[in-house]
């Protein structure tokens, strides 16, 4: 895990961001504000071998540019990485440089919600889930177990059926049980979390995206009330074999 602190990074933790390792192939799940230095610390910027990113939140991509220029600029000239996203989802993180400067560094594979990727070792199904802007929810398979990983959105009956029978949802919570009425449909508590992970029947659950000052311990309490198997919450540094 490279962090899962919600719409901003606090002090000693990033924003989303997961790397998803088999057979000698790294994937990239989203790469929020500070991730990249937690990346760093594992691997290089060119040893990435793909990257699939939810949705065009900041908190979910804006580290895709100092990995672009990190391959880009660092010399050893990898090839071009392969970005999976939405239509339209990297625009605004694409455009912050010159003209030209990173378009060798990456090639953008834009894929629709429902669409099935392949890739390395890994299949990934995806769903949309309610949120301010379009948001795919990715289910990673790859030697007979899978993840599935929210990104960012409202209970959705989508994602109970992306996620069945699971070994691990990583499953966005930003808040532990009461939602802000602007926010409710649109994200996802901790208690919601648990409901759905438990009507997936998946194995683990580990909770991110916990707004900045949210009590870890009050988030795994709401997730418990349904979910009665394992829950956790991601930090920086967390390592989970499936």
């Amino acid at each position: 895990m490279l962090g899962g602190c919600g719409a901003w990074p606090t002090a000693g933790q990033a924003c989303s961001g997961f790397l998803v390792e088999h057979d000698g192939f790294r994937l990239l799940l989203d790469l929020g504000y500070a991730a990249l230095p937690r990346l760093l610390e594992t691997t290089t910027a060119e040893q990435v071998d793909a990257v699939v990113i939810s949705h065009g939140h900041p908190d979910h991509c804006a580290d895709l540019n100092p990995l672009l220029r990190a391959r880009a600029l660092g010399g050893h000239r990898p090839p071009p990485l392969p970005i999976h996203a939405l239509p339209g989802a990297l625009s605004a993180v694409l455009s912050l440089d010159r003209p030209g400067m990173l378009e060798e560094a990456y090639q953008v594979r834009e894929f629709e919600a429902g669409d099935r990727l392949a890739f390395g070792p890994f299949t990934v199904d995806t769903a949309l889930l309610p949120h301010w802007v379009p948001n795919a929810a990715v289910r990673v398979r790859a030697g007979g177990t899978s993840v599935t990983y929210t990104g960012d959105g409202g209970p959705s009956p989508d994602l109970v059926a992306l996620a069945r029978d699971s070994d691990l949802l990583i499953a966005e919570a930003t808040y532990p049980d009461q939602m802000p009425p602007d926010d409710a449909g649109y994200l996802t508590s901790a208690f919601q979390a648990g409901q759905q992970a438990a009507e997936a029947g998946v194995g683990r659950l580990l909770l991110t995206h916990l707004w900045p000052g949210t009590d870890p311990e009050a988030a795994v309490k709401a997730a418990g009330t349904s979910f009665r198997d394992e829950i956790a919450v991601a930090v920086g540094g967390m390592t989970v074999e499936v």
